[in-house]
Parts: structure tokens; C-alpha cells; sequence
């Protein structure tokens, strides 16, 4: 910026630190606040700054080269500030709003195709059973000590997000672990926040509709993990997975596994000089059976185990995930045994309680490789059959429809394929697109109705059976066109079974939106 530019960007700051709103949307825009015009994949932002302009906006934040080169003007009123990069503005001006440059949570950001939500509960956990005021931030919603609401999406828009840390820094939080999403990194919704810890759990299939290829899509996740004024003083991250082990080379931190190891660390292998010191965090997997899994760690000089009622392979890597975080955060080995009485993630291989001890289960997956892993974890487990209800979302990555039905052939004994979120799709064609993958499963039921295909399973469910009902988990709606109707499995599941009490309500109920 030149001159002018910077003295009008510090005071623009000044006033939206006073409480100036800045509005990203043109038609909310109030006398004398500001708007900054945010360009998207589809819609150019300069286009609705004469609307703002009219409006009486007192500051318009343009993208660079509006004014062509003719530096800061002042239009019917309104003074016009070019920014070369508007959404690291938006992130600026939020947190001066919300006083989150000056005063905010530690942060430790999660992301990753799977077991993000996963990952930050566990996460969550260890710091509370430290004593410490904590918050999250997720696909569930954000909660805090006395306070929750709903997101409706995964990480919520920048100025949104600044909002709720503010709320949760007044609540008295000390520290907030969040789910990042490949969508938010790649829209700069965290601009503004520099997160203490980054925690990769790995990169698989999904959202290609968005980022079009896998390597777009890691590019978005590695943005996390980038080195500079914003990037994160601590890095966590898969070694088992191909991408973790990229960014493990390039940037360092603090490496888990439970098959790479010591061999990734060696003074040929060191990180760039904005990294940081590699380490190692090894995990071995001592038992895993319908009871959870006995894991055995090394990292430095010391070594631990601890039990966990999770199941699978899949949660082994989570529960390293989280140790790992909780190393770098300065807790000690010792300090991980309170995993043993984490409770468990609304929605991640859930079981679903009831009166005729049926092994039901209700999971988020909706990725082939979380179905992989949720699947082949019960198929593990030792039950006589497993019967698994899934199906695909609509207006979403298409190719990954049929991979997502080869990893419920792989396992399950009858799969029955129905509607998970149809939204703006024909749900028959959604199930034709999939039908394919289960070419090898055994037997193969279809039923559009979700409610009807879990009646389905239950009425062939027996003693001995387990029964996975996939790819909505904690999801209190199902989206039909323009409507959400209310839906949420464990409560399906539970009225079909004549079981809907209070005893089994759902953990869901009271939550509100976010503002």
C-alpha cells in the first residue's frame, strides 16, 4: 500500500476496532459502516460496490486495481480503499472488531479428510482433564463451559468465526480446538487467527467437486501448516499417509504413526529453515477387539499404553493425533492416560442403546475411506453379519459414488443402499451411480426412504449382528431440494424400536445458530 493507503487502512482499523461493522454483503450495508467486496468462485465483488455506495457506506474495501492505480478517492461520500488481498483484510478488520488481535484462545486447528471431529474431541478432552477452560469448534456446532450453537457448516465464515472466539474468550476459555476445512483454508476463513498447534489426520478422496483434483485439495489443506507470520508454531501430523508424510519432510513437527517411524528422521531429512525440529510420536496397536483398543506409545526416552473404548484401526491414528497435539500443547506422557475415559463423539461410531441389546451403530461416514475404516473396524470386531444403510449426497463429488459403495461390498453381508442428502439431485439416480461398487456384496437391498431402509435393516437385524447406518452421524436434517427436513439416525433408529425416551434423547436438542 502506499501511503495514503496505510494512513486510511489505521484508521479505517481504529473504527472498526470502536465498533464499526464491516459488511461483506451490500445489501445489509447501514449508513457510514463499511463493505468489503469479497469475491467468490462464481460472483466478481467489485460488482456490488456501487450498490454499497448507494447505500451510504461510509468505507468500501476494493480488490486491488479498482480505482486503476489512482490511489485512495472518495466516491459520492465514501471513501474507496484498494487491498491487495481482501480476504486477509476481512480477517484483520475482524479481529480488531472482535479484539481477537489482542486477546484470543489458543487454537489448535484440525484438519484433514477424516477424523477431524473426532481428533478435536479427543483433543478437547485431554486439556479439560488438565484443568483448562476449553472450547470446539466443528461439524457439531461450537460449545464452550455454559454456552453452544449451531454453524450449519464444518468452520463458519471469518467474521462469524472471530465473533464466537470472542465469545468464548469472555466465557473465560483458555483454549479452543477446531475443525478446518479444506473449504475454509482455500476461502481464507481463518485470516487473522495464528493457531498454536496444526494437526493433519490425513487426505483422501472428497470435495473434488470443489478443489477438481486431489493435489488442489491437499494444496488447500497444506495451507494450514504454512511457515510465515500466520502459520502455526507447531505442526501434528500423519506420517501413515502419503500427504502427512510430504509436509512431515518439508516443515518438520511432530510426526505420528503407527507404521512410519524413527527412519523419516535423519540429518538428511530435515525441515526447511521455517520449520521446525521432526519428531517422532510411535503408536502400536497391543489389541483391538469389540472392547476398544490397547495401544502401546514411544516418543523421546518415553514410553505408555492406555486403553480406549474406541474400535479400530482408524481411531488408533486419531487417538496418536491427539496425544500428539497434546505433547506439542506442553502436557506430559503421563498426562494421556485420561483418554481412557473419553466418552466418545456424537455421531462417530456412536452406538445407538437400546432395550434388546442390538450392536447398532450410527457413523458420519461418507467418504470411501471413512466407510473403509468404520466398516472394516466392525468387520473386525468378530460379529456373525454386518449390515450397513448408507448413500451419497447429492450436488457432491460424483465419482467418489461407486468407490463408496466397493467399501461397503468389501465388508458388509447385506448392504442397503438409500438417500443420504439427495438435495437438488434425483435420489434414484444418486443410488444408480453406486449400485455399481456392490457388484461383490452379497446382497444388496435399495430403498430410497431412509426412514424405510433403517426399517428394513433393524426388521432382518439378530442378536450377534452388528448394524451401521452411515453418512449422516450427528446430523439432526435431511435435505431435500430446498428443505431440511427433520432427521436425525439415533432418533429414527431409536422410534422405530419402540424406544424414543427420554432416557435416549438426543444430545443435539437446545442448540441454537450461531450470530
Amino acid at each position: 500500500m502506499t501511503k495514503p493507503r496505510v494512513e486510511l487502512w489505521e484508521t479505517l482499523l481504529q473504527k472498526v476496532r470502536d465498533g464499526l461493522m464491516v459488511r461483506t454483503h451490500s445489501k445489509a450495508v447501514q449508513p457510514g459502516e463499511a463493505f468489503l467486496a469479497l469475491s467468490g468462485s462464481r460472483t466478481d465483488g467489485a460488482a456490488f460496490i456501487a450498490e454499497a455506495v448507494t447505500r451510504k457506506a461510509g468505507y468500501v474495501i476494493a480488490p486491488e486495481g479498482y480505482l486503476h492505480g489512482s490511489g485512495s478517492e472518495t466516491l459520492k461520500g465514501t471513501a474507496i480503499l484498494e487491498h491487495p488481498d481482501p480476504r486477509r483484510a476481512l480477517g484483520e478488520l475482524a479481529a480488531a472488531h472482535h479484539g481477537t488481535d489482542r486477546a484470543c484462545p489458543v487454537l489448535v486447528g484440525v484438519t484433514g479428510t477424516n477424523g477431524k471431529t473426532t481428533v478435536v474431541f479427543l483433543t478437547a478432552h485431554l486439556l479439560r482433564s488438565a484443568g483448562l477452560r476449553v472450547g470446539t469448534i466443528g461439524t457439531i456446532g461450537a460449545q464452550w463451559p455454559g454456552g453452544e450453537c449451531d454453524l450449519g457448516m464444518t468452520t463458519p465464515d471469518c467474521w462469524r468465526l472471530h465473533g464466537i472466539l470472542a465469545r468464548m474468550r469472555d466465557a473465560g476459555v483458555s483454549h479452543v480446538c477446531m475443525e478446518v476445512s479444506s473449504h475454509a483454508l482455500a476461502q481464507q476463513r481463518t485470516a487473522g487467527l495464528r493457531f498454536k498447534a496444526a494437526v493433519l489426520t490425513n487426505v483422501t478422496q472428497d470435495h473434488l467437486d470443489y478443489h477438481l483434483d486431489m493435489e488442489s485439495y491437499f494444496q488447500a489443506k497444506a495451507l494450514l501448516f504454512t511457515p510465515g507470520a500466520s502459520g502455526p508454531k507447531h505442526r501434528v501430523v500423519n506420517m501413515d499417509d502419503d500427504h502427512g508424510r510430504r509436509l512431515f519432510s518439508r516443515w518438520g513437527g511432530l510426526g505420528y504413526g503407527l507404521e512410519q517411524g524413527e527412519d523419516l528422521v535423519s540429518d538428511e531429512n530435515q525441515p526447511d529453515v521455517d520449520g521446525e525440529p521432526a519428531e517422532v510420536l510411535r503408536g502400536e496397536i497391543l489389541a483391538c477387539d469389540r472392547a476398544g483398543l490397547h495401544l502401546g506409545m514411544n516418543w523421546k526416552s518415553s514410553a505408555w499404553s492406555l486403553r480406549s473404548s474406541l474400535v479400530g484401526r482408524y481411531n488408533a491414528a486419531n487417538l496418536l493425533a491427539a496425544q500428539g497435539a497434546g505433547l506439542r500443547l506442553g502436557m506430559e506422557p503421563e498426562q494421556m492416560a485420561a483418554l481412557e475415559r473419553f466418552p466418545g463423539v456424537p455421531g462417530r461410531l456412536e452406538r445407538v442403546p437400546n432395550r434388546q441389546g442390538l450392536d447398532i451403530f450410527v457413523d458420519y461416514a461418507h467418504t470411501p475411506d471413512a466407510l473403509e475404516s468404520v466398516a472394516g473396524a466392525l468387520r473386525k470386531a468378530g460379529f456373525k453379519r454386518l449390515i450397513i444403510v448408507f448413500g451419497c449426497g447429492g450436488n457432491r463429488d460424483k465419482t467418489k459414488r461407486p468407490l463408496m459403495g466397493q467399501a461397503v461390498g468389501r465388508h458388509a453381508d447385506v448392504a442397503v443402499l438409500t438417500s443420504d442428502n439427495p438435495r437438488h439431485e434425483d435420489p434414484k439416480a444418486i443410488l444408480a451411480d453406486v449400485l455399481p461398487g456392490l457388484a461383490a456384496c452379497p446382497r444388496v437391498i435399495t430403498e430410497v426412504d431412509r426412514r424405510l431402509a433403517i426399517q428394513l435393516a433393524l426388521d432382518m437385524l439378530r442378536p450377534g449382528d452388528a448394524l451401521l447406518v452411515a453418512g449422516k452421524g450427528h446430523e439432526s436434517t435431511q435435505q431435500i431440494g430446498e428443505e431440511k427436513h427433520p432427521f436425525h439416525d439415533p432418533t429414527v433408529i431409536r422410534g422405530i424400536l419402540g424406544e424414543a425416551d427420554a432416557e435416549f434423547a438426543s444430545t443435539d436438542a437446545g442448540m441454537v445458530p450461531c450470530a
